[in-house]
């Protein structure tokens, strides 16, 4: 089966066509402020092979879609009313949704969803102590992102753990037991995920993407009662504050940017705001594997993955280093080749290095939807 999988991002709109799990076609297209450019999409689109099905990325389904789900009228009005839990990210991909499919418009459409490999959390993890009736009313609940990537990476790693040793890493020790995997997605936006036996339990996202670690523009996590303050005391209005803890924090409000390889650069270089942007960045990311350890109850293999999890040498080093008293020991070669394992011959826990590929998960979802229903002639 041929899919399409249309992903909107903050600042491009990625096009993969796959046939099965080959890769055939790709085109990224830069978004801006204002969205993407149509005619430019309608062109890619409109060169490439016809697609059996479109997948699209849709970052949050709320508490109504906890697995993907062919998109329906109907399925589309419920999406337009998840605006408000999402409203940096939902509006691209449903624009990216209506115009791919009024180009295709005889050709069904699956929506998969970040949040839904999520929808497994336990309540302890994904309840907040608020009053019952703001939790209630307003389904204030830990959601998680970035699940599409911690779906993939967690299942790759799981493979990549079957493979034979080139390392003298001896067998797991428990192998009656779930694996327990942490996942790291690195990029511009960051998540950790705890996943136990192809589960997620924990994730460091919760209501929004804003939460959890240090990312390149945003603040991460922080104490509400300083928002409270800006608010209060510095007379900042919730539209300020808001601009400024998604676009303005992060290693940008720490060095000045938010490309983590110039970061790199100049704290090589010996700059003190970015020594300072490198420590802050790897201290919360450290805390945040360990905190996912913990509701995993152990770690088996901890994954890198995203842009910075990818090519960052330094972060996975210092963040191995923090980890040692975990078992975690790594000989990181800094290699281009990804999907490779880099821990040392002591270490107690299997570290890989995992291309991100959201687009596969979106494909496997989609056929896995799709399929039976072409195979039935319903479609």
């Amino acid at each position: 089966m041929r899919v399409l999988v249309v992903n909107a991002g903050s600042s491009s709109l990625k096009l993969r066509l796959l046939s099965n799990d080959t890769l055939e076609r790709s085109a990224d297209i830069t978004a801006g402020p204002d969205g993407f450019d149509a005619a430019e999409l309608a062109n890619v689109v409109r060169s490439w092979a016809v697609p059996d099905a479109v997948g699209h990325r849709i970052v949050h389904g709320g508490l109504m879609f906890r697995r993907p789900v062919i998109v329906t009228p109907e399925v589309r009005r419920q999406l337009e009313t998840l605006i408000d839990l999402a409203p940096l990210h939902q509006p691209k991909s449903l624009a990216a949704l209506d115009a791919v499919t009024a180009m295709l418009p005889n050709i069904v459409v699956v929506a998969s969803f970040d949040t839904a490999f999520h929808s497994t959390l336990p309540k302890s993890a994904a309840t907040y102590a608020l009053p019952r009736e703001w939790r209630d009313r307003y389904e204030l609940r830990r959601y998680g992102f970035h699940g599409l990537s911690h779906a993939y990476s967690s299942h790759r790693a799981i493979e990549l753990l079957d493979r034979p040793r080139h390392r003298a890493i001896e067998l797991l020790d428990r192998p009656d037991e779930p694996l327990r995997v942490v996942t790291c997605h690195l990029g511009a936006g960051a998540s950790l995920a705890a996943v136990v036996g192809g589960r997620s339990v924990d994730t460091t996202m919760g209501f929004t993407p804003l939460d959890g670690l240090v990312m390149a523009t945003r603040s991460g996590s922080i104490d509400p009662g300083l928002v409270l303050w800006l608010e209060e005391h510095a007379k900042l209005t919730a539209a300020e504050i808001a601009t400024g803890l998604e676009t303005r924090s992060g290693m940008t409000g720490l060095a000045g940017t938010s490309d983590m390889r110039q970061v790199e650069a100049a704290a090589v270089s010996g700059d003190s705001d970015a020594l300072l942007a490198i420590d802050v960045y790897i201290h919360s990311l450290a805390g945040g594997i360990a905190a996912m350890c913990a509701s995993a109850g152990g770690l088996d293999a901890l994954v890198f993955t995203g842009g910075v999890g990818e090519n960052s040498e330094m972060v996975r080093r210092l963040t191995a280093a923090r980890l040692k008293f975990l078992g975690i020991e790594i000989q990181d070669d800094q290699s281009v080749v990804l999907d490779r394992e880099i821990s040392s011959e002591d270490s107690r826990v299997r570290t890989f290095v995992v291309a991100a590929r959201e687009d596969l998960q979106i494909s496997r979802e989609t056929r896995v939807l799709v399929g039976p229903s072409m195979g039935n002639g319903l479609l």
